[in-house]
């Protein structure tokens, strides 16, 4: 499984408050992100997989719809994880 709980933790403690701390926003972009170049790597190589394709666009717009309410509510925490991410170039 390339999704474990350790590598959860990190995620959330980086991007989050602590890494119990899986409801903030910035923590569940960056968990998204990470499921999203997964499933990015294992498309290039699997071209035909359409569930895995169907699964990353959701992906992408639950990740944008975060996006949009972090960019809501405050500007600079949205900056701040886009620099952090490299979303933008």
């Amino acid at each position: 499984m390339y999704l474990t709980t350790e590598i959860k933790k990190g995620i959330f403690k980086k991007h989050g408050k602590s890494d119990k701390d899986t409801g903030s926003a910035e923590g569940q972009v960056a968990l998204f992100t990470h499921r999203i170049d997964h499933l990015t790597e294992h498309l290039k190589s699997n071209k035909k997989d359409f569930g895995t394709q169907r699964a990353l666009i959701n992906l992408v717009g639950k990740r944008r719809g975060m996006l949009d309410y972090i960019k809501s509510k405050d500007i600079e925490r949205y900056r701040a994880i886009i620099k952090t991410l490299d979303l933008r170039k």
